[in-house]
C-alpha cells in the first residue's frame, strides 16, 4: 500500500511540475520562430492599440495570426477584448497589413474563391445555415475574399485551417459583429 501511495504521489508531483513549467513559459515574440505553437488562451500575446494605430475615433481590430487571437478596442480604447481564432493554413494565404471592414452580413452565403475552385472543382456555393463555412455572421474586409467570420466547425478555432480568413466561434463573432461598424480599422499581423 505504501509503495502504491508513493508512486501515486511521485506521479502527481511530476504532473504538477510539468504543468507549472508549461504555465510559466512566456509567450514568444512575433519575431521568434517557435518550435511549437501554443493554441490556447495562455498562448495569446498582449497588444496595445498604440502599437498598431496612430489614433482612436473608430473601433480597431488586430488579428494576430501568430498567437491566433483577435484583439478588439472600442473607439475610446478603454474596452479591450480578445477572441480566439482560426487563421490561414499557410503564410502564402495570409495577407498582412491594414484594411477595414467594408460590409457586414448576418446569415452570409459562401462562394468558393477562384483559387479554391481550381483545387476543388466540385465545390458549390452554400447558402446560410449549418453547412455554411462562414457561420452565422461575416464582416468583409477591403481586401477581396478576406473575411472575419464565424464557423460551425469549432475544431478550427486555434488552428491554421482557413484559406485566408479569420474565423471565430459563432457566439463570439455575433458579439464582435455588434461592436464593429462598417469602417472599423483592421490590422492583420
Amino acid at each position: 500500500m505504501t509503495d502504491t501511495l508513493n508512486r501515486r504521489a511521485a506521479m502527481a508531483l511530476g504532473l504538477a511540475s510539468a504543468a507549472g513549467a508549461a504555465l510559466a513559459t512566456p509567450a514568444l515574440s512575433q519575431d521568434a520562430a517557435p518550435a511549437t505553437v501554443r493554441n490556447n488562451v495562455s498562448g495569446f500575446q498582449m497588444h496595445a492599440w498604440r502599437d498598431h494605430f496612430d489614433s482612436l475615433g473608430k473601433p480597431m481590430l488586430v488579428a494576430d495570426t501568430f498567437s491566433r487571437a483577435l484583439h478588439y478596442w472600442n473607439a475610446e480604447g478603454g474596452d479591450h477584448r480578445i477572441f480566439p481564432t482560426s487563421v490561414p493554413i499557410s503564410d502564402d494565404l495570409t495577407k498582412r497589413g491594414y484594411t477595414e471592414i467594408v460590409r457586414k452580413k448576418e446569415g452570409p452565403s459562401w462562394t468558393p474563391t477562384p483559387s479554391q475552385m481550381a483545387r476543388y472543382p466540385d465545390w458549390k456555393p452554400i447558402g446560410p445555415g449549418p453547412d455554411n463555412p462562414l457561420g452565422t455572421h461575416a464582416m468583409y474586409l477591403s481586401w477581396p475574399a478576406y473575411i472575419i467570420h464565424g464557423t460551425h466547425d469549432t475544431r478550427k478555432i486555434g488552428r491554421r485551417s482557413s484559406d485566408g480568413c479569420i474565423g471565430l466561434y459563432n457566439e463570439m463573432i455575433a458579439e464582435l459583429f455588434q461592436l464593429c461598424p462598417v469602417g472599423t480599422r483592421v490590422r492583420v499581423i
